[in-house]
């Protein structure tokens, strides 16, 4: 069996990691020019489903390495005022596993076959079941199955389920990290809390290694290459729709909100990598209507975009790449056929995808009551 797999996100790499453990060819083609052609790296809560699909993916090998580059997570998830008073509390407190995105995403691409500059164009099914995928810059490639793991904007999706469009929530999400030092000590209990603002939103948490995921990797898996990363506090504000922002850029957008806040809150965001904060929308896909089982399918945000706000846009694109690959080598192995497999694979994942769509804009409002959930 081969397997082509468009988008090299987490759900992607996952995904083709867990094939490639099990025999089965998968290569990945991504439409950025490179690997790194853009930030990619913040920190990430997975909950115990997440954090064991993205385990049972890797091999058994670099498993020590995975448990070495997370850390725990508890938060009492506390709302507090801009002078950092606490002013309530924003729900029961999280638990769950850390990891750095970046780093994360590193380890999975270890010993894949990515073809970058490969924006997808379009695909045909063969007379023989099989499906072509064209691209804009390489040749054709055919594949028994292909999966559209290519985000909101899915080119796969475009041809597979063209009814199924984002919705714009006209909501902006701007996320940056700094540096962790002594100088941020105080914040510690704004770590995983909600600051609530005049009409906006600002999220932190921190990002701290057990080993630096460099130095792990050394030490644990010396094929594994991670970026050389230093502790860091994680922060994103929630916009509003409407405002204007006109062309500041991602920290000032976030200073223009900050007026007589904190001033080490107003730190935070001074002293902020600048090539690694950006300004996004937030945009979620919720899945439609079901299409006739056939040899393309779709994962992650391609099929089921959630809102930042609900934290399980990875657990789930990483449930999918699992549920995907085991679907598949029963497939491979012949206790069903392809095209059963994908359907046990579709049935499911819609269910559990729309509910993550659906709970990650109930908490919307928590953050940003204009927002629209229609």
């Amino acid at each position: 069996m081969r397997v082509s797999v468009v988008g090299a996100g987490l759900g992607g790499l996952a995904l083709a990691q867990g094939l490639r453990g099990a025999g089965i060819e998968a290569d990945v083609f991504e439409r950025d020019p490179g690997i790194v052609a853009r930030f990619q790296g913040y920190r990430l809560v997975l909950n115990l489903i997440g954090f064991q699909a993205v385990r049972d993916c890797l091999p058994a090998r670099w498993h020590p390495l995975l448990d070495e580059i997370v850390m725990d997570a508890s938060a009492e998830q506390l709302i507090l005022d801009p002078q950092l008073n606490e002013i309530g509390k924003l729900g029961a407190g999280r638990t769950g596993i850390v990891v750095d995105r970046q780093v994360l995403r590193h380890l999975l691409l270890t010993g894949l076959t990515v073809h970058t500059d490969a924006g997808l164009t379009g695909y045909d099914v063969l007379a023989d079941g099989k499906v072509q995928a064209q691209f804009a810059r390489r040749d054709p490639a055919t594949a028994d199955l292909l999966v559209g793991a290519d985000g909101v904007t899915s080119a796969v999706r475009g041809v597979l389920s063209p009814q199924t469009t984002p919705t714009d929530t006209g909501v902006r999400f701007v996320i940056g990290r700094t540096p962790l030092t002594d100088e941020f000590a105080s914040l510690s209990k704004a770590y995983g809390s909600k600051i609530a603002g005049d009409g906006v939103s600002l999220l932190l948490g921190a990002m701290r290694f057990r080993t630096p995921p460099k130095q792990a990797a050394e030490q644990l898996a010396p094929e594994v290459t991670l970026p050389d990363i230093c502790d860091y506090v994680r922060w994103a504000m929630i916009l509003p729709p409407n405002g204007s922002l006109g062309d500041l850029t991602a920290q000032d957008a976030v200073l223009s909100r900050m007026e007589g806040w904190h001033p080490e809150l107003r730190a935070l965001i001074e002293q902020a990598d600048p090539d690694n904060s950006t300004l996004l929308s937030i945009r979620v896909v919720k899945p439609g209507e079901r299409w006739a089982s056939g040899p393309v399918t779709l994962l992650g945000d391609a099929i089921h975009a959630t809102s930042p706000t609900g934290g399980n846009g990875a657990n789930t694109a990483l449930r999918d790449a699992d549920l995907l690959r085991r679907c598949l080598i029963e497939a491979n192995e012949g206790r069903q056929d392809l095209l059963s497999a994908v359907d046990d694979y579709e049935r499911q994942m819609f269910e559990y995808g729309a509910e993550a769509v659906r709970s990650s804009l109930e908490r919307l409002p928590a953050f940003v009551p204009e927002a629209k959930l229609s």
